[in-house]
């Protein structure tokens, strides 16, 4: 019973940065916009995160600039999309060049100018941002384990999630933002302020990437900085929300079926699966190129991408 409770939290655990990511993309899809700029704005949080939890040894400020970095990434991007209609594939396959390679050079940066070539996030920060001890909860025999015993990622990652899909379902703003992106010329004609709610929420979901981000640097890494942190996790992000049929709430199952694939080597006995650690490794990125391949044969407009995802909206041509 222990090891499975143990596989239970470590799937949780693994699952929580793709849930940031996951969710940060659907809000993008969601209003329009095709962002697969995921990876890069993962990794600009990543960098922010743990920087600021390294300079400053305060966690909430190394949670709050992840989401600004994950955020100036995406505004970077919803001004060139959307003000000026470059294409969504190109920009947000240059960002992830770009933020990837931008916190790598940071990172290396700084490494070079520490005083014995490593970077380590002070005590105080990772005990605030490790497992959380809840009074009478953490200390229930399954239960305690299963459900109280995360990090404050996890719980802000569910908690994230669920927001996200009753701003999407249930608000006035939400209902126009899907208008948005199903329709973005019925939805100007019936005096939606398109550009508007693009802009918010690409920057939003971009700053909801950014944590998942810091969460790969800092919970994943140990509080110990390296780099390419993210580590393809922004991919299957962007596969994820296929997965998850744009539902927010879904994507939370999901993001922890991928979180299982990523840590089977850890579980499996060799004698069971005698295959090597390179074949477990590549599990995750196998599953999502399936999911791609069944989405592209799937026919199903409730569970399909918005109309005008991936296409610019010019005004005046409507």
């Amino acid at each position: 019973m222990d090891y499975f409770l143990s596989f239970i939290a470590a799937v949780i655990l693994a699952g929580t940065p793709i849930l940031f990511g996951t969710v940060g993309e659907i809000i993008n899809e969601k209003a329009g916009n095709l962002n697969l700029g995921v990876e890069g704005m993962m990794a600009l949080g990543a960098c922010a995160g743990f920087m600021a939890g390294y300079l400053l040894g305060n966690p909430a400020l190394a949670i709050a600039a992840s989401f600004l970095a994950g955020a100036a990434g995406a505004l970077i991007y919803a001004v060139l999309t959307v003000t000026f209609m470059a294409n969504q594939t190109v920009v947000g396959l240059t960002l992830t060049i770009f933020g990837v390679g931008f916190s790598n050079f940071t990172g290396e940066y700084m490494l070079t100018h520490s005083a014995n070539n490593t970077l380590k996030i002070p005590e105080n920060v990772m005990r605030a941002l490790g497992g959380l001890n809840i009074q009478g909860l953490s200390a229930l025999p399954i239960a305690g384990k299963i459900l109280f015993s995360y990090n404050i990622f996890v719980y802000l990652g569910i908690a994230v999630a669920i927001i996200a899909g009753y701003y999407l379902k249930r608000t006035k703003i939400g209902l126009s933002v899907r208008a948005i992106g199903e329709n973005p010329a019925a939805a100007d004609a019936a005096g939606i302020k398109v550009a508007p709610l693009k802009y918010l929420n690409i920057v939003v979901g971009g700053g909801i990437c950014g944590i998942g981000g810091a969460y790969a640097s800092i919970i994943t890494c140990g509080g110990v900085w390296m780099s390419n942190s993210v580590n393809g996790l922004g991919w299957i992000a962007v596969a994820l929300v296929i997965f998850a049929s744009w539902n927010p709430i879904k994507a939370i199952l999901g993001s922890y079926v991928f979180g299982a694939f990523s840590i089977l080597k850890y579980y499996v006995p060799k004698s069971y699966i005698p295959a090597p650690n390179a074949f477990y490794d590549m599990l995750p990125f196998l599953v999502t190129a399936l999911i791609l391949v069944i989405a592209s044969i799937r026919d199903s407009k409730e569970n399909s991408q918005p109309a005008g995802c991936g296409i610019n909206y010019f005004r005046e041509e409507r």
